[in-house]
């Protein structure tokens, strides 16, 4: 039950979007057991995103919340993915870059819990 949740503070075009939920969608079996078939993503574009007191240039904050856990050497490859990605597919730098992790333990779909 993965869901990736990205804000921009630039508008994002539907074509780049596009790109974005194939390649996450590709990212996410970094994490053993995760498919895109349960992926959820979200997009937020034109946020009011500030880094080390600007926001001239492009900025992005990527959570990533999974049901269960992962090792830390999974979500190191995962980061890098992420900024690799957002690089080659929106120009924003990687050290412009933020990559959280939630885990829990909890996660309803369904009208259930897992």
């Amino acid at each position: 039950m993965p869901f990736i949740d990205t804000k921009l503070n630039f508008r994002l075009s539907k074509e780049k979007e596009t790109i974005l939920k194939e390649k996450l969608g590709e990212a996410i079996s970094v994490f053993p057991g995760k498919t895109e078939y349960w992926l959820m993503l979200n997009f937020s574009d034109n946020e009011r995103l500030w880094f080390r007191g600007y926001q001239n240039f492009p900025i992005a904050m990527v959570e990533v919340k999974l049901f269960g856990g992962a090792e830390e050497a999974v979500c190191a490859e995962m980061t890098r993915v992420i900024c690799d990605l957002f690089h080659e597919v929106l120009d924003v730098s990687p050290d412009h870059v933020y990559v959280k992790y939630e885990f829990c333990d909890r996660w309803g779909w369904n009208r259930e819990n897992f």
